[in-house]
């Protein structure tokens, strides 16, 4: 069931023009931060969507309603780190997965944009969704306050196992934050099946850009 009555954002040009030559370096400014991301060619996951931006550009603002100071944050597809970056900036313990080949480069942009921040040390791993899941975070072990997810629905097969993931990591007690452009009928299809799974609240739309912001929590029995 979907509730609320979402507000209407835009995304704001929060990245500043390039000092740098290099045509895959971004520049973004966050929580009085500048953070600079290396994109790759190579993968999807590996550009800045605008999800990423725009869940950013949500926490950055609404740190009273989403208070990230010391809590625990898995963010799943986490791309090239944007979002994690801005997580562990507002004094998240950040935990940035996705998956093998994407890794690299996110763990290069986490670390350099991380390393002279008196914060939490965030950690990157691999997470495929849906695969080896209480080998690799065992339920006794690990649970998140929050979990992050932006773009992460697009054409692609993946789609029941990245739903099993966020039921897997959604607990009592987690807020999911789904941030997501919405084009096609399987992005809505989508939104139905989480609806039907979690308490679900659409908290901003960006209609511009397509993206929608989704609230997610456990339903308690």
């Amino acid at each position: 069931s979907l509730t609320g009555s979402p507000v209407t954002l835009k995304i704001l040009q929060n990245w500043v023009p390039r000092v740098s030559h290099y045509f895959d370096k971004e520049h973004y400014t966050y929580v009085g931060h500048q953070i600079v991301i290396q994109e790759s060619i190579e993968h999807f996951g590996a550009v800045v969507w605008p999800g990423a931006l725009a869940l950013s550009q949500y926490l950055e603002s609404n740190q009273e309603q989403f208070n990230l100071k010391d809590k625990k944050v898995l963010e799943i597809g986490a791309g090239t780190g944007l979002l994690s970056i801005v997580a562990c900036i507002l004094g998240a313990y950040v935990t940035a997965t996705d998956l093998p080949e994407v890794l690299e480069n996110l763990s290069y942009n986490i670390s350099r944009n991380t390393q002279n921040l008196n914060m939490h040390k965030p950690e990157v791993r691999k997470l495929v969704w849906g695969e080896g899941l209480n080998e690799d975070f065992p339920v006794s072990t690990y649970h998140y306050d929050f979990i992050l997810a932006t773009d992460v629905v697009y054409h692609h097969a993946a789609l029941d196992p990245l739903l099993a993931t966020m039921e897997y990591f959604c607990k009592p007690g987690t807020i999911l934050l789904w941030a997501n452009k919405f084009r096609f009928s399987t992005d809505y299809e989508f939104l139905e099946k989480v609806s039907n799974i979690f308490n679900t609240t659409i908290l901003a739309e960006f209609p511009e850009s397509n993206v929608k912001l989704i609230k997610a929590t456990v339903r308690e029995n």
